[in-house]
């Protein structure tokens, strides 16, 4: 491993996973057992449960919800300051809450951590059933599919049987297609954003070095390393999966204009020995050593598998054919220097699916794929036509 990168991951040996653990301040959310969840790729995941939270009112006839996807290392905090129990603040709070985008005064928002994830929900570092140990490496291989089908339970339980919207980005628009798709009877219209139908060889390669980063850790042991001390987790692996996965998500013209060749404060990247390093550098040292703290090695693997595997047309008859038969109203958003799901990707949805409102929508920035969690000023307008378009 990189010098760099193992000096920036164990200097204050983070635990063994970043994962929320039952006994820990559960914050603002809630829990609901969703039962035993038979996978799309064989197998039954035993006694699911999904972490979540929600914001607003029900209405009496339950017509006003709305569900929120998150992305690959998001979780159910979809807003909200970090504080006990959360430890980063909402992801979509420029969109969501009163008077905004998605108002929480007018509408129901539910957002739930995936089956797979580390923030309460069902996962690989979740007590296995009639164990006192983690799932680890027994945890099953899940697809996009079994987490929507999760979500439905959920739905169940909270009694939506419709939702006004599913609203989601990267991985959460992998979920909303699929929700579309999967149960047209229970949603009105998604919002499809920064995402892909099926995922390609570019994004399938791109995400494999990830998992050979986390794989190939001494740390990992196998994925049964949840119980080992503070310090001696697949850190180094998770973080240079995470300065891979960095790179895909802002883009080359961004990282020239913030960094450049700049060397970051007081270091010398010419140094004939010990060299220090870019800005650059530091900048995805940081973002690695933040989620080592706050993610679990076991549900990035488990999740990234996930989008590996996604395909909207398995066991459909093919991506296109799948993407013909949606009837429910799709808003396609692609942003327009992303280099991890390109425009491309959305175009093809829309071609496809004769479900697509408008053609594809493009959303202009220089930030790449996190463009959808930042240019909220265009991506709000996007949100309240999918709303409209749902609506009974």
């Amino acid at each position: 491993m990189p010098e760099q990168a193992s000096r920036a991951l164990s200097s204050k040996g983070p635990p063994a996973s970043g994962a929320w653990r039952e006994g820990d301040f559960a914050g603002h959310r809630r829990f609901a057992d969703v039962g035993d969840l038979p996978l799309q790729l064989g197998g039954v995941l035993p006694q699911v449960r999904l972490a979540y939270e929600t914001w607003g009112t029900l209405n009496d006839d339950a017509s006003n919800a709305v569900l929120v996807e998150h992305a690959l290392t998001g979780d159910a905090h979809v807003t909200g300051e970090a504080g006990p129990g959360h430890p980063t603040a909402g992801w979509w709070s420029t969109l969501v809450g009163p008077g905004k985008a998605l108002d929480t005064e007018r509408y129901f928002v539910v957002a739930a951590n995936v089956v797979g994830g580390c923030q309460g929900s069902t996962g690989p570092a979740s007590a296995r059933p009639g164990t006192d140990r983690a799932w680890g490496s027994a945890f099953p291989r899940i697809t996009v599919a079994d987490q929507v089908a999760a979500e439905a339970r959920l739905a169940d339980v909270l009694g939506i049987s419709r939702f006004v919207a599913v609203l989601g980005g990267s991985m959460g628009g992998m979920r909303s297609l699929e929700w579309a798709a999967a149960q047209p009877d229970r949603v009105g219209s998604a919002l499809v954003l920064a995402t892909t139908a099926a995922s390609g060889a570019d994004q399938i390669g791109a995400q494999s070095a990830q998992l050979a980063a986390i794989l190939g850790d001494p740390g990992w042991r196998g994925g049964d390393y949840h119980g080992a001390p503070d310090g001696h987790g697949p850190h180094v692996g998770l973080g240079l999966a995470r300065r891979l996965a960095h790179l895909t998500y802002r883009s080359a013209a961004e990282l020239d204009s913030r960094f450049g060749r700049s060397a970051q404060f007081g270091e010398d990247p010419l140094a004939p020995r010990e060299p220090g390093r870019y800005a650059v550098q530091s900048y995805l040292d940081h973002h690695a050593e933040k989620l080592v703290r706050r993610f679990d090695a076991g549900s990035y693997v488990a999740l990234t598998d996930a989008m590996n595997t996604w395909d909207v047309g398995l066991h459909r008859g093919g991506t296109e054919q799948a993407l013909a038969a949606v009837t429910v109203p799709l808003v396609v958003v692609a942003v327009d220097s992303d280099r991890l799901y390109p425009v491309e990707d959305s175009r093809r949805i829309v071609a496809a699916a004769p479900a697509a409102v408008g053609g594809l929508r493009v959303v202009t920035s220089v930030s790449g794929h996190d463009g959808f969690l930042l240019e909220s000023d265009q991506i709000a307008p996007l949100v309240l036509e999918t709303l409209a378009l749902g609506a009974r």
